[in-house]
């Protein structure tokens, strides 16, 4: 069954047409990352999935329902998803507990005490249980984005999206995130994951999807995309993401 379906998607800013024609669903319980140079419209494709941005033509489901119909409760929708930025966006004057409750209680409605059990549960998860009454301020990168995924996960989605989770991070920081992620996937969580992280592509991934200029060039197992690319155009972003000195 797919968790994500999505269908001749096409999107335009203005006149320049960053997607153009995309199609591919995610099956329940797959992690699919989505790599390809800057521009090639991959995080325009996460942001038109979850209806950050309005797509120009095509059509969006997750879980069965049509996000892109004009009669759908977009809110309702989106709770399905769950979305980690590149950026942290938590709430500085926040502690870390109440950055993972206040959407439980605001949008979900669950009352407070059933909205700290899970945010706890799910601090624990990504390994900051004594961080639960620090600020965003005192915690590093690596620990703000896994507190973003925390609270993430709290709202029980059915899809988790990553749009480059580790660009914004210090590299000695990234390992803890991405080590986070492979929990996830290893719980089963259906996973689109926009990255530039080969290794994690290579280990986690049920699926490689390459795309380059507003389409998907390649699609396939991470041992043929990765390891042995069926297009030139894949050949070469590789050589120069896995070579940077050649």
């Amino acid at each position: 069954m797919s968790t994500v379906e999505i269908r001749n998607l096409h999107k335009s800013f203005g006149k320049l047409e960053v997607l153009k024609g995309i199609d591919f669903s995610v099956e329940t319980g797959q992690v699919v990352c989505v790599i390809g140079p800057s521009g090639s419209g991959k995080s325009t494709l996460l942001r038109c999935v979850n209806l950050l941005e309005q797509p120009t033509s095509g059509q969006v489901f997750v879980d069965g329902i049509e996000l892109t119909h004009p009669d759908v409760d977009i809110d309702a929708a989106r709770r399905r998803l769950g979305m980690v930025f590149q950026q942290f966006n938590l709430f500085a004057h926040l502690t870390v507990l109440r950055n993972v409750t206040i959407a439980q209680e605001r949008v979900l409605k669950r009352p407070r005490a059933e909205a700290v059990r899970i945010a706890r549960e799910n601090l624990e998860k990504v390994g900051l249980s004594e961080k639960a009454e620090s600020y965003p301020a005192q915690l590093s990168g690596g620990q703000q984005q896994r507190v973003a995924i925390a609270r993430a996960l709290a709202m029980n989605p059915s899809l988790m999206l990553f749009d480059e989770p580790t660009s914004a991070l210090d590299p000695e920081l990234v390992g803890d995130v991405l080590q986070v992620m492979r929990r996830l996937a290893e719980d089963g969580m259906t996973m689109l994951v926009v990255t530039h992280e080969m290794g994690f592509a290579r280990e986690v991934a049920d699926r490689v999807v390459f795309m380059d200029q507003g389409v998907i060039v390649e699609d396939g197992p991470p041992a043929q995309v990765i390891a042995a690319p069926q297009h030139n155009r894949t050949r070469e972003f590789l050589h120069r993401v896995l070579h940077p000195g050649d």
